[in-house]
């Protein structure tokens, strides 16, 4: 299986990798050849650095999405990123307009990331369906009453793990829970880059540094693979003198046979280029670098399906966009066409794993 029949592999016990990435080009229908809901959806928030790309990919999604509006009471910010092309003729509204917007069913959040849970919280008080960029917040307890307060609703959370739809990551979680790679001991994953001065002042205002700001997309990938580790240990450096800044940090997370180490920093140089997920057993291990584009190489003790033993390249299907899988599979729990792949109970999990491994106290 070193081509797809592979794709087999992805589409039957995944779901939203390789299938996701044909398909989404395909207008949706149902059973009875008629346009599937289009969901009517507006963004609160241009602050966030993916704001603008979150945007463009829900408007590229026009047989799932129906953008309404987009809101920004700051005016700096509208000045600073007002008028990137993804905004080009959408409606500026407040808050208050945009939730009184007749059929409206979602918000993706995109604030900056200080605004982030008490914007969510207003979502959810509205009764809107959302996706909400990452990070939680600083402290748990928001966090957890948004959650709360959407089960007790019936509405969705999603957070914008933006890895969670990598076909290499899909890959590796379902060989993990497969079995493929026996026992897991060690995972160790990086995300890091090399930051201006700029961004690192901006990120000196959290405590828990790089961490806190990049750690969740990998302790969200461990945590689905793995869950709840027993112990989260965090070792917070500073390295450049210039910024007051954890600008370089290790978490380990102890599980009963397992460690997994998560690395941020921003100061790698090329450091998008060794953005990585390695994950081993005593049976097979999988190695993901660059985490985007993705590339994977896979260890068998053994056969697996068509895979045989020794080291092979895994040959991956395209990614349509960083957050089109994502966003499609959004509106397919929107719709109750599927059940949330990332439960509530997920997302809290990986949110106070997130705080513990940034150096921040429970409550």
């Amino acid at each position: 299986m070193n081509g797809y029949d592979r794709r087999h592999f992805l589409t039957s016990t995944v779901g939203a990798g390789a299938a996701a990435a044909t398909q989404w080009l395909q207008p949706r229908v149902t059973a009875a050849g008629q346009p599937k809901e289009r969901i009517k959806v507006g963004q609160i928030g241009i602050g966030h650095n993916h704001a603008s790309a979150k945007m463009a990919t829900l408007r590229k999604l026009a047989d799932q999405y129906e953008v309404v509006g987009i809101v920004e009471p700051d005016p700096e910010w509208r000045k600073k990123r007002g008028h990137d092309p993804a905004y080009r003729d959408l409606t500026w509204m407040t808050e208050d307009q945009l939730f009184d917007t007749k059929g409206l069913r979602a918000v993706a959040v995109e604030t900056d990331v200080c605004d982030l849970v008490a914007t969510a919280a207003r979502c959810i008080d509205a009764g809107m369906h959302m996706h909400l960029d990452k990070p939680g917040g600083e402290s748990l307890a928001p966090f957890q009453k948004v959650l709360d307060e959407a089960g007790r609703r019936g509405l969705s959370v999603q957070m914008g793990y933006m890895y969670r739809n990598n076909p290499a990551i899909q890959f590796c979680t379902r060989a993990v829970r497969a079995g493929w790679l026996g026992r897991i001991f060690e995972v160790h994953a990086v995300m890091s880059r090399q930051q201006p001065l700029a961004y690192r002042q901006w990120l000196s205002q959290f405590r828990g540094g790089t961490m806190y700001i990049f750690g969740g997309h990998l302790i969200d990938l461990v945590v689905a693979m793995l869950g709840k580790p027993d112990r989260v240990t965090p070792y917070q450096r500073q390295t450049q003198p210039d910024v007051n800044l954890y600008d370089n940090g290790l978490a380990v997370l102890e599980y009963p046979q397992a460690t997994a180490a998560i690395r941020t920093a921003a100061l790698e140089v090329e450091g998008y280029q060794r953005r990585q997920l390695t994950v081993c057993g005593d049976e097979g291990t999988i190695d993901i670098r660059p985490l985007e584009p993705p590339q994977l190489r896979l260890a068998l003790s053994k056969p697996r399906d068509s895979f045989q033993p020794g080291y092979q390249q895994v040959a991956l299907p395209p990614m349509p966009g960083r957050y089109d899988d994502q966003l499609i599979e959004w509106a397919q729990v929107i719709r109750g066409e599927i059940a949330n792949p990332y439960p509530l109970a997920h997302e809290r999990i990986v949110q106070e794993v997130l705080l513990s491994a940034s150096g921040y106290p429970l409550e």
